[in-house]
């Protein structure tokens, strides 16, 4: 009898790994955009804005069987009005690719807390968000700006009497894991480690489910002794605030559990979000000489081109599951369907932004969604903007005059967050301060 039980068990495991490996497994060229896309297309990761056009103008929620199949909204008010579908559109699965093995298994709640609060739905969003928002107030996190402009100069340092660098590698993806190592009292030399563990997740790991699954678990074992560190000592540093908080929410119920999965959401989202986003702002100053020149002889301007970057490279499209049928315009999003968030095609919708794919530095009407819309918008919006603009201010002033360089191709990462991964940029050689 056990025999039999343990052959129908195995039977059933290879025709899941089959299933699986059919789904994660790359299909052939895409031929309609509106019918078959694919987020992990080359053309798509290059530059997606022709294709968004083209899908808003003909199939405005586009649908693709790949990769289990998905919807892609494209119209801005669309969007929005998805955005305030909750709890009809559930976030406990943000990343459109199926789960790793076994991932699958957890139970409702684990798949909420997993990245609280963006995983999260009602009631668990409201209270995790709640956990957050003091620490990423306007205000607080002014406390971290003198921090991410000496270390952005420290950087700089780094490289500057080379007259070359890889902008991606050594200066853009170095900021955001320092800062949220600082934040959470971590050591700051994890930084690596940070970008290793954020790659495994979001980048390669996204067409590699074994190594999606062991990163996963090497960064949870990796905050869970962190927590079990702070529990026993507390320290002054994010962590121990997490930990032992009071908060006056009748369903509050914080656990360390709970709070792994906050730290997950920062060092994963927090980390791969901004960097791009630095990057995407880095490598359009390298290759549109004019913007370069305003922003160096217009320093005042920093805070309206800022928002121009978020606007035009918005690098995050997040992911939803319905758990009832939906309706948008005449399409019927059936409870299981899962539905691509995309905000940045949102902001490209003409009849939202003027002339929507022109990159305007001092664009005047800009009300983007780069950090989405509704109970989801992203908590550590004003921490993303700190860091940008330290970033991009320490650079033109140490290095007012660059470019990008054709010694090594670009690389872009697809997938649900885009950004440049290998950046050449060449310089007059500068001294170090």
């Amino acid at each position: 009898m056990t025999d039999t039980a343990d052959t129908s068990a195995d039977l059933h495991k290879k025709e899941k790994v089959a299933s699986d490996e059919a789904i994660w497994a790359p299909g052939g060229p895409v031929e309609d955009w509106t019918t078959d896309y694919d987020i992990r297309d080359e053309d798509y990761v290059n530059d997606p804005v022709p294709i968004w056009a083209e899908m808003r103008e003909k199939c405005p929620i586009a649908h693709t069987d790949r990769l289990g199949g998905s919807w892609n909204p494209t119209r801005f008010d669309d969007i929005r009005a998805m955005a305030k579908m909750v709890p009809e559109l559930s976030s406990r699965q943000v990343l459109v690719m199926p789960p790793p093995p076994g991932q699958e298994e957890q139970s409702r709640y684990e798949q909420q807390i997993a990245a609280a609060p963006i995983t999260a739905d009602p009631p668990i969003h409201d209270w995790t968000r709640r956990m957050l928002l003091p620490a990423f107030a306007p205000r607080a996190v002014l406390a971290y700006e003198e921090y991410t402009t000496e270390l952005a100069h420290s950087l700089i340092d780094g490289f500057i009497e080379n007259g070359q660098c890889d902008g991606a590698k050594d200066y853009a993806e170095q900021i955001p894991p320092r800062v949220i190592a600082h934040m959470i009292g971590v050591d700051p030399g994890m930084a690596d480690q940070f970008v290793i563990w954020v790659n495994g997740v979001l980048g390669e790991g996204l067409n590699d489910p074994e190594l999606r699954l062991k990163t996963r678990d090497e960064l949870l074992g990796f905050i869970g002794a962190e927590v079990q560190s702070r529990m026993e000592d507390p320290k002054e540093d994010l962590l121990t605030q997490l930990l032992f908080m009071e908060l006056d929410h009748p369903e509050a119920n914080i656990t360390p559990e709970v709070v792994i999965g906050i730290t997950n959401l920062l060092i994963v989202a927090g980390i791969d979000t901004t960097w791009s986003s630095i990057g995407s702002a880095l490598w359009h100053l390298g290759t549109n000489p004019s913007d370069l020149e305003r922003l160096r002889n217009e320093p005042d301007l920093m805070p309206i081109a800022v928002e121009e970057f978020l606007r035009y490279y918005a690098p995050v499209t997040m992911a939803r599951v319905a758990d009832a049928d939906v309706e948008i315009g005449d399409v019927c999003i059936h409870a299981g369907d899962k539905v691509l968030m995309n905000f940045p095609a949102a902001n490209h919708d003409p009849e939202h932004f003027e002339n929507p794919d022109e990159f305007i530095i001092d664009r005047a009407r800009n009300r983007h969604v780069a950090f989405g819309s509704g109970p989801h918008r992203c908590a550590g919006s004003n921490l993303a903007r700190l860091e940008m603009t330290a970033a991009l201010t320490a650079w033109i002033e140490r290095i007012p005059e660059f470019h990008v360089s054709d010694r090594e191709p670009m690389k872009w990462a697809g997938g649900q967050v885009r950004g440049p991964r290998i950046m050449p940029m060449s310089f007059p050689p500068g001294e170090k301060r």
